[in-house]
């Protein structure tokens, strides 16, 4: 299993050469340095602690700057864990990983934080039924019957869906495919929505769920403008006319 951390930066829509339409979300990969080495011995586990995106030593408080000394790397703005075994034995501290782990055509899960929606109602959060809108009814958008089927046990039955703070949860979408894997340019395509705001930091890793069918991404449209090309010989003169 390989992972790394993106950055969500919106949905857009790509083109095949034959047509086809495909809905991706662009995540920025940016070089995810290592910093640290998880290890059984010392700490239980394996997992490497990566670094995204650079930040002023400024914004790093003493305990942090001094994880970023004792690894002799720059300062970076966020610190995420990284499970899998085909990047830990192959990554030092020091090293980077970049988007050219995954390629076009793989399966993965993306996890991430969903959208914050503040305290809301139960119509809102859940879905569920509104009530009657005539003048006479006193139930709108109430929360409705906290009934026990009949039983007195003087409590509300657990799993009764009630207002109150709606995310942000974790989340994991699985059997994501990679439209587009781009390591010079910084990104991956992954076909569909991915969980979390604009600009919200995720997690792409290898699917955990077997494949019983590979997904087939058809080769997509170049649309990167052609360099201009520049005559550097003098324009031949014109005939002159009699």
């Amino acid at each position: 299993m390989k992972s790394i951390v993106g950055r969500k930066m919106g949905m857009t829509e790509v083109f095949a050469k034959d047509g086809t339409m495909y809905p991706v979300t662009v995540i920025e990969v940016l070089p995810n340095v290592v910093v640290q080495k998880k290890t059984i011995e010392k700490d239980g586990y394996e997992a490497l602690k990566v670094g995204y995106e650079d930040a002023p030593e400024r914004t790093c408080n003493k305990p942090r700057l001094g994880i970023y000394k004792k690894a002799g790397v720059a300062v970076k703005r966020h610190l995420v864990e990284l499970k899998g075994d085909e990047i830990y034995g192959s990554k030092n501290v020091g090293d980077s990983i970049d988007a050219s782990i995954f390629a076009s055509g793989e399966v993965v899960d993306v996890l991430g934080t969903t959208k914050g929606h503040g305290y809301s109602g139960t119509i809102k959060k859940y879905g569920n039924h509104i009530g009657p809108k005539a003048h006479g009814s006193g139930y709108h958008r109430q929360i409705g019957s906290l009934a026990n089927n009949g039983r007195c046990n003087n409590r509300v039955i657990p799993g009764k869906t009630m207002s109150g703070h709606w995310g942000p949860e974790h989340a994991t979408i699985l059997n994501v495919t990679v439209i587009e894997s781009n390591a010079e340019k910084g990104y991956i395509l992954v076909k569909g929505g991915v969980p979390g705001p604009k600009k919200s930091l995720v997690v792409l890793r290898s699917a955990t769920l077997t494949q019983f069918r590979k997904p087939v991404v058809k080769e997509l449209v170049d649309l990167t403008p052609a360099p201009e090309v520049k005559d550097s010989a003098p324009a031949s003169e014109a005939p002159k006319g009699e």
